[in-house]
């Protein structure tokens, strides 16, 4: 086999590959857009919506899975798995705090992969220095601006150092999403802040009601899951 064969083979199986992934993704796109084909703002808490909700999540886990085998559950499929609970729990308002509990433990899950060998190290660089500098910045500006809205919250005691530490893990995993030098697991990390950032301006009424804006918290968040698991279907091969 010559040099253009060899070529031709490799954009061939380049292209199957691409077109193998983009179908075992079709369910999760579907099922995302059939959650908010049926969400009103008044849609009441129930098994049947709390399925729909976490669907997305959990075929995303499901695809990861079947492309990286098993090991994948101590990784980028157990912290969906943790956050498809999460979003069980938070249909219910009574369950915040135990949904809330399930990101924490998704981000760990997040830092133990974007640390392994699955991600080339690099050495740290001025303009990595500089952009863990902002992500601090803006995380600590935000919580300072958070905090007289979390002592008026019912559980201030517990909501307001929990929240707190949860925002400093989540800006971890930012940091270590830059580290990666991976341009989508950026992006996803980034857009994953926003959501909460957005789901927490609006659970403690720092913000007036904003119109749909149940829609800006999901769209960001279901943006950020397949972002941050951009490159599994390259782990099956390392």
């Amino acid at each position: 086999m010559d040099i253009l064969e060899t070529d031709a083979y490799d954009k061939r199986q380049r292209r199957n590959m691409s077109c193998a992934l983009l179908f075992s993704l079709l369910p999760f796109f579907l099922s995302s857009a059939l959650y908010f084909y049926v969400w009103t703002p008044d849609l009441v808490p129930s098994v049947v919506s709390a399925g729909v909700k976490s669907a997305p999540t959990l075929l995303l886990a499901v695809v990861v899975l079947s492309w990286n085998g098993g090991q994948s559950v101590l990784g980028v499929a157990g912290g969906l798995i943790f956050s498809a609970v999460g979003d069980c729990c938070l249909v219910w308002p009574e369950l915040f705090i135990h949904g809330k509990t399930q990101f924490p433990l998704q981000t760990i899950v997040e830092w133990v992969t974007f640390l392994s060998s699955r991600y080339a190290t690099y050495s740290a660089s001025s303009l990595n220095h500089f952009l863990y500098l902002i992500l601090l910045i803006v995380g600590g500006a935000f919580y300072i601006y958070l905090f007289p809205f979390l002592q008026k919250a019912p559980n201030s005691d517990l909501l307001t150092p929990g929240v707190g530490i949860y925002f400093i893990l989540i800006t971890i995993m930012a940091a270590l999403a830059i580290r990666t030098r991976h341009a989508a697991t950026l992006l996803g990390s980034l857009s994953f802040m926003v959501s909460d950032a957005s789901l927490t301006l609006q659970v403690f009424k720092v913000l007036p009601p904003i119109e749909h804006g149940q829609i800006y918290v999901m769209v960001t968040y279901y943006l950020a899951q397949p972002l941050i698991t951009h490159d599994f279907s390259k782990w099956k091969r390392s």
